[in-house]
């Protein structure tokens, strides 16, 4: 599948599901148009989401494989982002402004 990511089929998802654990588990790649790949991860809860780049395929490939054997040296290739804050819901939106 990764191999597969090109135009019109840019993006890829695996996602982990446990009845035992709440929250989203999954691992996502998107071939970006300057032939990137930006690879992201999120372990349950929007602040541990996580984003990174490579021009690396085979890297992402390792990572893939990595995450879906359940194994954590996957993360080491990268240096990662954590990006979860742009998930999180945001008080300014509230019309009352935030609570004190």
């Amino acid at each position: 599948m990764l191999a597969n990511l090109g135009r019109d089929n840019e993006h890829m998802v695996i996602e982990r599901e446990d009845e035992e654990r709440a929250g989203d588990w999954y691992i996502q790649v998107l071939l970006r148009e300057n032939n990137t790949y930006q690879l992201e991860y999120r372990d349950g809860v929007a602040a541990e989401h996580y984003q990174t780049e490579t021009i690396s395929q085979e890297k992402v490939l390792r990572a893939l494989l990595g995450w879906t054997a359940g194994t954590s040296d996957w993360r080491e290739e990268f240096m990662w982002n954590n990006i979860g804050s742009t998930f999180a819901p945001s008080d300014t939106n509230d019309p009352a402004g935030p609570s004190t």
